[in-house]
């Protein structure tokens, strides 16, 4: 018995982590950073640009409401811009379009076409991605490749 204690108090001595181990696994950790770090950067921008296209969405069910109270005719033109978190909505007569966090929202009507247009984008989101919905094509919201030149013509 007093062999195994003299043999655990001796082993007692060599306790502790080596200069080396400490590195892999600073190294390990460094390596999992790196990795994780743009993944979740993607994960951030994919949210902003989801937030832009469910805006159009709430855009697109407020104009339609304020069209069904009004006489079947549209609100005339809008836009919104909550980069700053100052205008948190925007009023289409008795209906209100909400906005998320930095979002930019431009509503176009069509006079001739009787039909109009929503686009939005989302500063935390992909840059220069703009999202459209046209009310004479109908269909689901749909990414543009640029800018549209005005609030008016949005994307037109």
């Amino acid at each position: 018995m007093q062999d195994i204690i003299k043999r655990l108090r001796a082993k007692k001595d060599d306790e502790g982590f080596t200069l080396i181990e400490l590195l892999v696994v600073v190294v390990i950790i460094g390596v999992l950073v790196a990795i994780a770090v743009p993944v979740y950067l993607n994960y951030r921008a994919g949210a902003a640009d989801k937030s832009a296209q469910s805006d159009v969405r709430g855009a697109i069910s407020a104009i339609e409401q304020y069209y069904t109270d009004n006489g079947n005719s549209y609100p005339a033109a809008t836009s919104g811009d909550n980069t700053a978190g100052a205008t948190p909505s925007i009023s289409v007569g008795s209906q209100k379009i909400t906005l998320s966090d930095k979002t930019i929202l431009y509503y176009a009507y069509v006079a001739n076409a009787t039909s109009y247009k929503i686009c939005a984008r989302n500063a935390g989101g992909t840059t220069g991605k703009w999202y459209l919905y046209d009310s004479s094509v109908g269909g689901s919201v749909k990414s543009m490749a640029a800018a549209p030149a005005t609030p008016a013509n949005c994307g037109a």
